[in-house]
């Protein structure tokens, strides 16, 4: 076995496994990383030892990678050895015994609900794309959406009748969520305007489309909500991900509960969701320590 062999096989068995594609781009780069590493060195797939994993982890702590990248290119070796123990073409997994650095804990950044509303609300949605973006927007507030999940929307996503939205999660997991009203008459506005002004070719089934109507990428969200961000005079740091935090927050502040918040947004795990409440304690100790006169 040679790593491209390894490295190919692997790839295929993430795919049968349902992983998205953007998830085997960044393990297929940084397993190349460390391929182009052990293998500069003469080592095969066969031969790797959890001393090397661990000189790999210490070489890229060394030239400034910060622990998150460390941490996660560790995930993908363990990875990789996974599969090929479970194929039984390694006898153990050598990332295993190889503990990823401490990442700081940062909280996610959270929108408040005024803070949101001016940012949809400065939305005019005039123009084809003006439309488009306040439609997606509102979407990705109302249903807690990760920024892949906006962008693979389809045609049809939407139910009408049972006000309902069908996402493809990751791990091709569906699930199926509440639309609010501001949402589904912004999206219904887009679709009777702005959509068909973008369609170029009517077999293209993306919900979003791109001013050259494909459908659009995830960095055309970012770069949209950037621009609106601006217009809002928000602070910098809003990112796709902030409108799916600033969603759960809310929630949260409003007396939902965290297996529904969990459910909502589709975490296969429950301790993944309690980052909530570090958020929610966090705003709480801020408005203690600016409003008890003895704080």
């Amino acid at each position: 076995m040679n790593w491209q062999t390894a490295l190919a096989d692997y790839d295929r068995d993430l795919r049968a496994r349902g992983a998205a594609e953007r998830t085997r781009r960044a393990y297929g780069v940084d397993l190349g990383n460390f391929v182009e590493w052990v293998g500069g060195q003469g080592i095969g797939p066969g031969q790797v030892r959890h001393r090397d994993v661990r000189r790999y982890a210490a070489a890229l702590s060394g030239a400034g990678a910060a622990a998150t990248t460390v941490a996660r290119k560790l995930a993908a070796i363990r990875g990789l050895y996974g599969f090929l123990v479970r194929t039984e073409r390694a006898s153990a997994n050598p990332a295993e015994l190889v503990s990823s650095p401490k990442r700081s804990e940062k909280l996610p950044k959270v929108l408040s609900v005024e803070e949101m509303r001016s940012l949809l609300e400065r939305i005019p949605a005039r123009t084809p794309l003006e439309l488009r973006d306040r439609a997606m927007l509102e979407l990705a507030y109302s249903c807690g959406l990760r920024c892949e999940e906006i962008v693979n929307l389809d045609l049809g996503a939407l139910d009408h009748e049972t006000e309902q939205l069908r996402v493809l999660g990751k791990g091709s997991k569906e699930r199926l969520l509440p639309v609010g009203a501001p949402a589904q008459r912004a999206l219904d506005r887009y679709l009777q305007k702005g959509r068909r002004a973008l369609a170029v070719d009517p077999r293209e089934r993306a919900l979003f489309l791109s001013k050259s109507g494909r459908r659009l990428s995830s960095s055309d969200v970012t770069r949209r909500l950037g621009l609106w961000t601006r217009e809002a005079a928000l602070a910098a740091g809003v990112s796709p991900h902030s409108l799916r935090h600033s969603f759960a927050t809310h929630l949260l502040e409003g007396g939902a509960d965290l297996r529904t918040i969990q459910e909502l947004l589709g975490h296969a795990s429950i301790s993944t969701t309690q980052v909530y409440t570090r958020v929610d304690a966090a705003r709480l100790r801020d408005t203690y320590a600016a409003s008890h006169p003895r704080a």
